[in-house]
């Protein structure tokens, strides 16, 4: 795993609008502690690319089916970067469901003034669908738009 972010410290989240893992609002924003303190895995969408739905949430799924029994924590993050009129936070709900993930969902809007989401912004990403994977010491040990799952349950030391 690695890109040229390579072991940069993971900055803390500062998306405020979070939905649990049973679709209910919570009410304080989710951050990187509460995600455990083994790898966590931090999926960036928008509801309306078809990319995250074509590759980035079947990816996601393929590695929440197979982690369920691990200590590895994930976060879904919607970044909108693009098409605030479509990828609002009622989105978050129904693709909690349509693909069954049972984590936190957030919905990060650029903070007035700026023009990137918190996220894009503090990880620096290109887009969507985007994977950060973040090591126990809170290093950022991968981050892109592909990410091979059965190479990271292999280094991860999980079965598949």
């Amino acid at each position: 795993m690695g890109t040229d972010q390579e072991r940069r410290r993971a900055p803390e989240l500062r998306v405020d609008e979070w939905i649990g893992p049973d679709g209910q609002p919570l009410d304080r924003p989710v951050r990187l502690g509460d995600l455990g303190s083994g790898f966590r895995i931090i999926f960036c969408f928008q509801h309306w690319c078809p990319g995250c739905h074509a590759h980035g949430f079947p990816t996601l799924r393929y590695l929440y089916d197979r982690l369920a029994d691990s200590d590895i924590g994930i976060a879904v993050i919607q970044t909108v970067f693009e098409g605030a009129e479509e990828n609002t936070s009622d989105k978050l709900r129904i693709d909690q469901e349509k693909y069954g993930l049972a984590v936190p969902f957030g919905q990060d809007v650029p903070p007035e003034g700026r023009d990137l989401p918190t996220f894009m912004e503090d990880y620096r990403t290109g887009g969507t669908p985007w994977f950060t994977i973040i090591d126990p010491e809170g290093a950022i040990v991968y981050a892109g738009f592909q990410l091979d799952p059965d190479a990271l349950l292999e280094v991860l030391g999980v079965g598949r």
